[in-house]
């Protein structure tokens, strides 16, 4: 159907006309989706965007408008946003016009709090990449000190996230996502939205439970909750580009690169299917 647009056919640079058939190809499974489920659909922004905060904002207002065009309103939509300082700059601005935007490849507090400063309606965290990340690697202060206090790095960087969040009034809503068993869940009771994968999600159904013990798992994260953790100065200091590169450690840095490598790839592997079956009579 995207390749069949009138509008984008008739562009003669084959890169622009090219991004035009994927906006449109984005735009009409989101709305497909958009009538599905009731909540709000996220679209991806061109990862390739990643450090270009203009550039975000000018694609986010181009899926907006082909959004208007098939009337799927702006409080049915989020903008998925890579967690670079350029991305958490694009959120700001989005956000002070009233566009949601959902914060992903978030692997360190510094970024979650930035996210959170900047109003980010959705924030989310990776909490199975962190904890690979720890098995195989050394030498990131943030979860080291996690390791140290016996916690899970990644269900600890999700319980920070969450109580900074709720602690200090800001509007965002914190996604624990990579949730890899049934006991991150139980971990994670009450954070804000869970992406649990199927399986996960078929454990938990088909888990034994004594009457006594079925309702009696106890909220983990709660604003009451948040509101006793404590925070050193230094993580609540306002974030800008210098001070949050310099906070993030090796994990963060890392996972955020590998993040960037493959929604890249992916948008690569779209555009050459696109290519392919372009031009008529093929469509």
């Amino acid at each position: 159907m995207a390749l069949a647009d009138s509008t984008c056919s008739p562009l003669d640079n084959p890169e622009l006309r090219l991004s035009c058939f994927v906006n449109k190809a984005l735009v009409n499974v989101g709305g497909d989706l958009a009538k599905l489920v009731p909540g709000r659909v996220s679209t991806e922004v061109d990862a390739r965007l990643a450090y270009d905060t203009h550039g975000i904002i000018r694609r986010v207002h181009d899926l907006l408008r082909l959004y208007d065009e098939i009337a799927v309103p702006p409080e049915r939509l989020l903008f998925k946003i890579p967690s670079t300082w350029q991305g958490i700059e694009a959120s700001r601005l989005l956000e002070s016009e009233g566009i949601q935007t959902h914060l992903t490849f978030v692997y360190s507090f510094a970024q979650a709090a930035a996210a959170a400063q900047a109003g980010a309606s959705v924030i989310q965290i990776f909490v199975g990449r962190v904890r690979d990340w720890a098995r195989s690697h050394s030498g990131d202060p943030e979860i080291e000190a996690a390791i140290q206090r016996g916690e899970d790095p990644g269900l600890a960087l999700v319980t920070k996230a969450y109580n900074y969040i709720h602690k200090y009034g800001h509007k965002s809503k914190l996604m624990a996502a990579a949730v890899r068993n049934k006991q991150d869940i139980f971990s994670l009771l009450g954070v804000d939205y869970i992406i649990a994968p199927l399986k996960v999600l078929q454990s938990l159904k088909e888990s034994i439970t004594s009457p006594d013990e079925k309702y009696s798992y106890d909220r983990r994260l709660s604003p009451q909750s948040a509101a006793r953790y404590d925070f050193t100065a230094e993580e609540l200091t306002k974030w800008d580009q210098l001070s949050l590169a310099s906070a993030m450690g090796p994990a963060s840095v890392e996972l955020l690169a590998a993040g960037l490598d493959g929604y890249v790839n992916q948008a690569k592997r779209v555009e050459e299917l696109l290519d392919k079956i372009w031009p008529p009579p093929n469509v």
